[in-house]
């Protein structure tokens, strides 16, 4: 799976891709050619999202494409979830690992390069950065710049992921710098999904 670490990174919303139809959303998604799909939901409990999670694996499995769930490395062991992702709010990597021993981590490191360096070597498998522009989803987060991504790729061996309020508009920007994925959340389910994943990925293809 980790060979697969590249491409359009899809991340589902609570408001945007309700639990009663993410599934439906995330086929659009995959059929259009997105390569990764996280399951984000900062409200619900483990058990509450456990079967749509379960779902979504099995598609996602389907599809040949990894399945990352935001947090939650419990929930992630208990169905043999591909990966997790964990930010600073999340528990520390380590810990993430003892739970989740097998499978892909992804680890938020914002605009910081000693963090990616340190996620690195504590057993990455991908870092994430951002936000690159002003994000509906986060509307809070700081604005970094773009040569955060090219450092990056210099500092590190693992994949390296670009987020935070990219669009059909500015996508080429960040592919510029061969960022290995580039991830969206409102660019992709705002709307026609299938119609927003391609023409995303022609974005991409600079």
């Amino acid at each position: 799976m980790l060979n697969t670490l590249k491409g359009l990174y899809v991340i589902t919303d609570e408001h945007l891709t309700p639990d009663e139809s993410v599934v439906a959303y995330v086929e659009d998604a995959l059929i259009a050619g997105a390569s990764i799909v996280q399951y984000r939901n900062k409200t619900k409990t483990d058990d509450e999202v456990e079967d749509v999670c379960r779902a979504l694996q099995a598609l996602c499995t389907h599809y040949s494409v990894p399945f990352i769930i935001d947090d939650r490395p419990h929930l992630a062991t208990k169905i043999q979830a591909d990966g997790i992702h964990i930010g600073k709010d999340d528990m520390p990597l380590s810990k993430a690992r003892e739970i989740f021993p097998k499978g892909i981590i992804g680890v938020s490191c914002y605009g910081s390069i000693r963090k990616a360096k340190e996620a690195e070597e504590e057993g990455a498998d991908y870092v994430a950065f951002g936000s690159f522009f002003a994000s509906p989803t986060k509307p809070h987060s700081g604005i970094i710049s773009m040569n955060v991504l090219h450092k990056a790729k210099e500092a590190v061996t693992i994949p390296v992921c670009a987020i935070g309020g990219i669009s059909q508009t500015n996508i080429g920007e960040i592919a510029s710098t061969n960022t290995d994925m580039i991830s969206v959340v409102s660019a992709a389910f705002k709307g026609d999904t299938q119609h927003n994943v391609s023409n995303l990925i022609k974005g991409m293809k600079i």
